[in-house]
């Protein structure tokens, strides 16, 4: 982190309560920047921001759906209200659908509700944040929206039809983001991990390096996208999948 420095800086992290996005708090924080966590789960960020101030850090935990256009909008004003800026938005919220709702049925077969939950949140919830602060970003000049993909956005996944559907999505986002951004200062970058070890299930996930990512190794390209070092980059979508998308993986 000696070469990422976010002094000053102030980023909102979705589904910070836990995983990749508290780490990515962590990490921010250490680097002097000031960390607005948000997560459904309000106890738990709530509890992840408390322990980053008592480490001597400016952490503020705000619990949110990402599905509810208002709680979003709330983020962002308290995040203003405490800081003054939003300099970066980290999209880490979001999970297959069949895994978080536990209903491991085939594509045709899911209910209704399960299929708008995985679109709502995958991908409707980073519309909603990318909305909700690009306009203190123009207004700035500056600021990076960062958006979380996923290799089955890239490879497809007949497992999970509407999961890649929303990744795949998330990547459109981007590029559309960074268009829109560019005159303002304002960048857009996805980064779009394969397997990570968030939980052990991920592990059994084949790659062509023989095994899965550690959650700083995706934290770290992250935190390199979301820093001044990569002012020349916007619009791309970057795989961290130990090769897995480079096909023949059965």
């Amino acid at each position: 982190m000696e070469n990422m420095k976010f002094k000053n800086k102030v980023a909102i992290i979705t589904g910070a309560a836990s995983g990749m996005g508290q780490l990515a708090a962590q990490n921010f924080v250490e680097a002097g920047g000031f960390a607005v966590l948000t997560d459904v789960n309000g106890d738990a960020v709530t509890a992840a921001a408390d322990a980053l101030n008592e480490q001597g850090h400016q952490a503020i935990g705000v619990q949110a759906d990402v599905r509810v256009y208002d709680e979003v909008k709330q983020v962002a004003d308290e995040a203003l209200q405490k800081f003054g800026r939003i300099d970066v938005l980290m999209n880490f919220a979001g999970g297959a659908e069949t895994r978080m709702m536990n209903c491991h049925k085939p594509f045709h077969e899911l209910p209704v509700e399960v299929v708008d939950w995985g679109l709502d949140v995958n991908l409707k919830g980073a519309v909603y944040f990318c909305h909700a602060v690009m306009g203190q970003m123009i207004k700035q000049k500056s600021g990076v929206l960062l958006n979380l993909g996923s290799v089955s956005g890239v490879e497809g996944s007949s497992g999970a039809v509407n999961y890649s559907a929303a990744k795949s999505g998330i990547i459109g986002l981007t590029k559309a983001l960074a268009h829109a951004g560019a005159p303002h200062g304002v960048r857009a970058c996805c980064v779009s991990p394969g397997p990570v070890l968030t939980r052990p299930g991920m592990a059994n996930m084949k790659t062509r390096l023989g095994r899965a990512a550690e959650p700083q190794e995706v934290v770290d390209l992250i935190l390199y996208l979301c820093s001044d070092q990569a002012a020349f980059i916007t619009g791309t979508n970057y795989l961290i999948d130990g090769g897995r998308s480079c096909g023949g993986m059965d």
